[in-house]
């Protein structure tokens, strides 16, 4: 069930924007869509929710030159097939990452994780440690936090989420508006881009599920999973971490990263005082060079 926008006008209108040759990985018989673009020690990219790989277009084209970056979309999201039936669940994402960081034999990884990539990264991390070396979050959470946004919270109410969610693309569309902070970046091109995977009830299947797997108590089935990756953070304490923030988030505000600082104490932190939620929207011209160097200080064998 991959998405058919070939020739057509409206991807006309944010393609030029995204410039990469498309891969697949086959996960019994469900398409992962990936980019592996450019050479050198490589950066697995991984976005969250309602977002794509699209997010990371302008890191990659200014990074490919000296580096290898590799960027997934998560089943249901981006270019990857979309099923109707799947177990959307944070411990199969990461289950399809681990496959595809195995699949492409990457060693001495840099994972750059945002939203719910930083749960699903880390996740990553945590089963293939001999892979990893390196750790930038941006404005992410890997650990529990009884705090959910109002506006999130509403997209999780039954019957209304839905409709919102995949009848209305509320989701989607106000992200495009409330997760960043300047909106003329927000171009009808860009805005396009975002949107383009997720044109249909159908394909908006994975933005609901995401948030539907928000675990807020031990009786959620993702709990568990997230308590697990939680309790492993201060196992990856050793690992040069870099925690890039957009201060302006209403999401993942200043105080997830605070916790994050407990579980990395050494790690270089960056607040950027008026980035918001898409910090690589609001601030992507002074996060890439916070990478750059974060990866060259501590690469040893680039």
């Amino acid at each position: 069930m991959r998405m058919a926008v070939e020739n057509s006008p409206k991807e006309e209108r944010w393609r030029g924007l995204y410039p990469f040759a498309s891969r697949y990985l086959d996960l019994d018989g469900v398409k992962y869509h990936y980019l592996n673009e450019g050479g050198g020690p490589t950066l697995l990219l991984v976005h969250g929710n309602p977002t794509w790989s699209f997010h990371w277009r302008n890191l990659i084209l200014v990074m490919r030159p000296q580096f290898r970056l590799i960027a997934p979309d998560h089943v249901g999201c981006g270019l990857s097939d979309k099923p109707s039936t799947y177990p959307y669940r944070l411990s199969q994402h990461i289950d399809n990452l681990v496959r595809l960081v195995e699949h492409l034999d990457l060693h001495d990884v840099t994972l750059v994780g945002h939203d719910w990539g930083g749960a699903i990264g880390v996740g990553a991390v945590q089963r293939l440690k001999d892979r990893f070396s390196r750790i930038v979050l941006l404005n992410t959470a890997a650990f529990r936090s009884p705090r959910i946004p109002l506006r999130i919270r509403i997209c999780r109410t039954p019957l209304l989420g839905p409709l919102v969610v995949r009848r209305f693309n509320g989701f989607a569309r106000a992200a495009l508006w409330m997760a960043v902070r300047r909106h003329e970046r927000m171009t009808s091109d860009v805005r396009a881009g975002y949107l383009a995977p997720y044109d249909s009830w159908a394909h908006r299947i994975a933005i609901q599920r995401f948030v539907d797997d928000i675990p807020l108590s031990p009786r959620h089935s993702s709990y568990s999973t997230l308590l697990e990756i939680e309790r492993g953070l201060p196992g990856l304490a050793h690992l040069p971490t870099a925690l890039i923030w957009g201060m302006r988030d209403w999401c993942f505000t200043p105080q997830f990263l605070d916790r994050f600082i407990e579980f990395f104490p050494n790690a270089d932190v960056h607040r950027l005082a008026d980035a918001g939620h898409w910090v690589m929207e609001d601030a992507g011209e002074q996060v890439i060079p916070i990478v750059e160097q974060f990866i060259t200080k501590s690469c040893q064998s680039c």
